[in-house]
């Protein structure tokens, strides 16, 4: 799977790099000379869907353009524990000091990846697609985006100018001004780029059946009661609309199953990318 930006990504090693090498390794400068070579291997230390092995890669090209990189998979591969996923070998100060930068991105993407897929798995059989959010890490957004589909997920609105959205907050100001929700959606008809997605974030049933006064085309279900949730889906499937549903709120590996039982298009999960368990990986010389 292709990196989405290799230019944006490089800018965003960049940054990491500077930010844990600084004004330079003074440990590894000391003890070994800029001609010294070495080999290292890359393991994998718990089971995992993988991700992020072409940003490792770039790590370390960056710090040393002709080294050589092998990795042992490509990245949404399943991987057993204690496997090597990647050997490097170069100038020993590039492996050394782009060592943690690689393994930190290599550890929270595989963690996204690997959580997304188990989210994947649970909602396989009901052919509803697991989405992400925007809540991401500043600044890597592009790379957790990534990761997610690495584990089988899909990608949401990349940030705020690709897709509208009106969300609680919008519908609460709009409210307080005293302009009819109807209206803003309505607005929006030719006012933004055609084959722009129009998207309204429902609190209640209240706020379905506004929504579908309108030609939107997708109707989020936030954080609505179980039961809510099953009369929010009749109502609008009984109306006959080519709309989506979403499903987005508190969903859990626990209650995901339930929650595609009641057969939306989509159910966005905030956790694949806010609340992963990292995975763990060494790199090692030989």
């Amino acid at each position: 799977m292709p990196l989405p930006d290799i230019k944006k990504v490089r800018e965003i090693i960049k940054t990491a790099l500077a930010e844990d090498i600084g004004s330079g390794d003074i440990t590894t400068n000391h003890i070994f000379s800029p001609t010294e070579i070495a080999s290292a291997k890359i393991i994998a230390k718990d089971t995992c869907v993988i991700s992020g092995l072409p940003v490792a890669k770039e790590v370390f090209k960056i710090l040393d353009k002709k080294c050589t990189w092998r990795a042992k998979y490509k990245d949404g591969s399943k991987v057993k524990a204690y496997k090597v996923v990647a050997t490097v070998s170069g100038r020993a100060r590039a492996i050394l000091s782009g060592e943690r930068t690689a393994l930190n991105f290599l550890s929270r993407m595989s963690g996204i990846a690997t959580l997304t897929n188990k989210f994947v798995n649970k909602v396989r059989k009901k052919a509803i697609e697991i989405f992400d959010t925007r809540k991401t890490s500043p600044g890597l957004r592009i790379l957790e985006k990534y990761a997610v589909k690495c584990g089988g997920g899909k990608n949401h609105r990349m940030g705020l100018y690709d897709m509208v959205i009106i969300k609680d907050n919008h519908i609460r100001l709009c409210k307080k001004r005293r302009i009819p929700i109807v209206h803003i959606l309505d607005s929006f008809k030719g006012a933004v780029t055609r084959g722009t997605k129009i998207e309204f974030e429902a609190q209640n049933l209240r706020d379905v059946e506004l929504a579908l006064q309108s030609d939107v085309d997708i109707i989020m279900l936030d954080n609505m009661e179980y039961k809510t949730l099953k009369r929010a889906v009749k109502i609008i499937r009984k109306s006959k609309k080519d709309v989506l549903i979403e499903i987005s709120g508190g969903i859990t590996l626990k209650n995901v199953e339930r929650i595609a039982n009641l057969k939306p298009d989509i159910i966005s999960v905030g956790g694949i990318t806010h609340s992963i368990p990292a995975i763990d990986f060494s790199l090692e010389i030989v």
